[in-house]
């Protein structure tokens, strides 16, 4: 009989210590492997202090984990990808103007797919940071490249970085072979 006590006592400590570990945010190796590069870019901004880099991942997780992406009509899909078509036309005429486009774009696109709403671009892209790890550094490069500092060969760089973000957020490739290949070579797109 306290055999029986003792065994259900550890099957039960067990299951509750599985669903206490289940809940918290993976630190190191699941941060690591979820955020990829912005896991580095974090780290490297708390010169190098994992712990502090791995509470701030982890405290987006919570803040921003349950997200739940909302789909794009077709004809919103088709808006974003005419108005991104158009921002990698105009940047043979004004890259400035279409990395504001883009950056524009960027952001309407995410609060219509259910990203924090408002003027905070840090709230945006640490939410960003959350489901699209691989292509947030893109978005922030345009947001940071449209002041009209950076040289235009940058310029072009954040912009074909920004657009793996907005495939993702338009929900896949939507003819990226087609308007990318020109930018790649510093045509822009006709």
């Amino acid at each position: 009989m306290t055999t029986a006590i003792i065994i259900a006592v550890v099957a039960v400590a067990a299951i509750a210590a599985f669903f206490l570990l289940r809940a918290r945010p993976a630190g190191g190796r699941g941060l690591r492997d979820r955020f990829g590069p912005e896991y580095d870019r974090v780290v490297a901004r708390h010169g190098g202090d994992t712990a502090a880099a791995e509470r701030e991942l982890g405290d987006r997780v919570k803040r921003h984990g349950r997200l739940d992406e909302r789909p794009l009509t077709e004809e919103a899909r088709a808006r974003y990808a005419a108005r991104w078509a158009g921002a990698q036309e105009l940047f043979v005429e004004s890259p400035e103007r279409a990395l504001t486009e883009a950056d524009a774009l960027l952001a309407d696109l995410s609060r219509e797919r259910g990203f924090p709403d408002g003027e905070d671009f840090q709230d945006r892209t640490d939410a960003l940071s959350v489901h699209h790890a691989a292509h947030v550094d893109g978005y922030r490069r345009v947001h940071a490249a449209r002041r009209g500092d950076a040289s235009t060969e940058e310029m072009r760089e954040a912009l074909i970085e920004a657009r793996g973000l907005f495939d993702g957020l338009l929900g896949g490739p939507s003819g990226r072979e087609h308007g990318d290949r020109n930018l790649v070579k510093g045509r822009g797109t006709s």
